[in-house]
């Protein structure tokens, strides 16, 4: 596997691919990597002959306080973790070489409405900062397939939606959660949890689990199905929000909607916790991946 910190040295490699005439799959990290992140790798060795992963902690998406400065960065466990799952490339750029110009004044990408519900409501800015940076790799490398996890099910929307509008040549796949053996979804900042937080964080997921069990039996109250949630959560969290939204738009469900997903975010601790559970009502089991083959905008 290559380690490459330089834009120039990355086009130099993923043109000799090209010439060649093999498929590129990128998978773009901010490193910390768990089995979430190598399932994305392992899933894009089944699309790819070449599959690069970018590791970069961008600071395009953090607000003023967060946790820039804090995230924690295991470059050298990352690059061991990377060589077994046989990836092909790592880029692993500093911020000086992403924004060479600085980042106060750069050209920013802002994805309207997408970005300005939900998780964008509670970190402003945060999707333009994804939208930029997920651009500049698309240009920098132009690979064939991209793939995201479909924990941040919102960026993976996002992604799309700026992918369509700017028709970009790229295929974007989401890859289902991989959770503990409890539910929880992994993620780099569940090492923020202290160890008795660890034991109350599963409470996300069944939260939802039941909501979503309370939409396949047809409950169609959603104000109220979002309220109970909230409810629960809070004896043990700091609820940020609990929505059911469609799953192929992101935004309200209405009479006609079937295919939903309920989406929240929680605080335990310094952990800000998100999760997603889909549902598709009249199927026999919930489809995950399916905004794969759906356009951003159909219902």
């Amino acid at each position: 596997m290559q380690t490459i910190h330089h834009i120039t040295d990355l086009r130099d490699s993923v043109q000799r691919w090209r010439r060649a005439g093999e498929r590129i799959a990128l998978v773009p990290t901010m490193g910390n990597l768990h089995a979430g992140h190598l399932k994305l790798v392992e899933e894009a060795h089944k699309h790819a002959a070449h599959v690069v992963v970018s590791l970069f902690v961008n600071p395009l998406q953090f607000g003023p306080n967060e946790d820039y400065q804090n995230y924690p960065r295991t470059l050298e466990a990352d690059k061991a973790k990377l060589q077994a799952a046989k990836a092909s490339l790592l880029f692993a750029p500093t911020a000086e070489e992403m924004y060479p110009g600085g980042r106060e004044t750069i050209t920013r990408v802002e994805v309207s409405e997408l970005s300005e519900i939900l998780d964008g409501t509670s970190r402003p800015g945060h999707f333009a900062g994804v939208a930029t940076v997920v651009l500049k790799l698309f240009n920098m490398m132009q690979p064939d397939v991209a793939l995201f996890g479909e924990k941040d099910y919102q960026q993976l929307m996002v992604v799309r939606r700026m992918v369509a509008d700017l028709s970009l040549p790229v295929e974007i796949m989401g890859v289902p959660t991989v959770r503990e053996p409890d539910g929880l979804a992994m993620s780099s900042r569940n090492q923020y949890l202290s160890a008795d937080e660890r034991k109350l964080a599963p409470l996300l997921y069944r939260t939802l689990s039941e909501t979503a069990a309370a939409l396949r039996k047809e409950r169609r109250d959603f104000e109220r199905l979002q309220a109970e949630a909230v409810y629960k959560l809070s004896a043990h969290m700091r609820p940020d929000y609990v929505s059911i939204r469609n799953a192929f738009t992101l935004m309200e469900p209405d009479a006609d909607t079937r295919h939903f997903i309920v989406l929240a975010a929680a605080w335990l601790g310094k952990a800000r916790l998100i999760d997603n559970i889909q549902v598709t009502i009249g199927a026999v089991s919930d489809v995950h991946g399916y905004t794969n083959a759906a356009s951003v905008g159909s219902r």
